[in-house]
């Protein structure tokens, strides 16, 4: 979406954003007060999913942004939302990842506690393999989004590997479901920064029902590239642990984490 679509629908100075994998053009006002997002009009669906998602967030109560317009016309659509202020939670040194981190173990564990019969919105394991399955046959894997290891080996040949496991996952999933961010890296946590205390969730487009190690897995992997060393990031590990009030399920929590990286294509 070019500057002056958006000017002559919302009238002020916006600034690109970089960054992101979504495909959406992201503004910022000048002011800092909003975040405009948009995407070609026959992409609009996706728009709207999201726009639906942070209306009931934050209804809910809980840290994200606010709807404030929303604009369709023959060209585009136009999310335009309040800022979450603060700083996204991988962009601060080590040591204030750590003071933050029980702040944050705290806001995904109300997150996850929320209620999953007020939540309209579906992100289960079945959804998430079968999108996964037509990122694999589109050919359309970004091999920097999987594993390290993972890297040289097909990607069919990992969803194979997953297939295997979708039915133990499933009933797991069944007695475990809870609100799930979806997307829950460090970039999307903001920080207050000066007292480092979580300020709220953004980027709530993949929001609904899963199983809570679909954002677990996400987050501890993520928090690894800011710790140290092993000793950190698994003495991290055990922290939010104990938090959430969870003994951790390396195995399911591996799972999830090979499943991410198909579904985004």
């Amino acid at each position: 979406m070019r500057e002056s679509w958006l000017g002559r629908h919302h009238p002020g100075t916006w600034e690109p954003v970089t960054g992101g994998e979504s495909g959406a053009s992201v503004f910022r006002h000048a002011d800092g007060s909003r975040f405009a997002k948009s995407v070609p009009a026959q992409h609009q669906e996706l728009l709207e999913q999201e726009r639906d998602r942070v209306e009931w967030l934050s209804a809910q109560g809980v840290p994200c942004p606010r709807v404030l317009d929303w604009t369709v016309d023959d060209d585009a659509a136009c999310l335009v939302t309040s800022t979450v202020v603060g700083v996204p939670a991988d962009s601060v040194p080590m040591q204030s990842l750590h003071r933050a981190w029980p702040s944050i173990t705290d806001a995904v564990r109300g997150l996850h506690g929320l209620s999953t019969e007020d939540c309209p919105f579906e992100r289960g394991l079945r959804r998430m393999f079968a999108t996964a399955q037509d990122v694999v046959a589109r050919g359309a894997v970004n091999p920097d989004f999987l594993p390290e290891e993972q890297q040289r080996t097909p990607p069919r040949d990992l969803l194979v590997r997953l297939a295997e496991q979708v039915e133990e996952r499933a009933a797991q999933e069944a007695a475990d479901t809870v609100v799930c961010h979806g997307d829950l890296c460090l970039p999307n946590i903001m920080l207050n920064p000066d007292t480092l205390a979580f300020a709220g969730f953004i980027d709530l487009g993949r929001l609904g029902k899963a199983d809570r190690y679909a954002d677990i897995a996400l987050l501890l992997a993520n928090a690894r590239e800011t710790w140290a060393d092993e000793d950190r990031a698994s003495g991290a590990d055990q922290a939010f642990a104990d938090g959430y009030d969870i003994v951790l399920d390396i195995d399911r929590q591996r799972f999830y984490l090979h499943l991410d990286p198909l579904t985004w294509g």
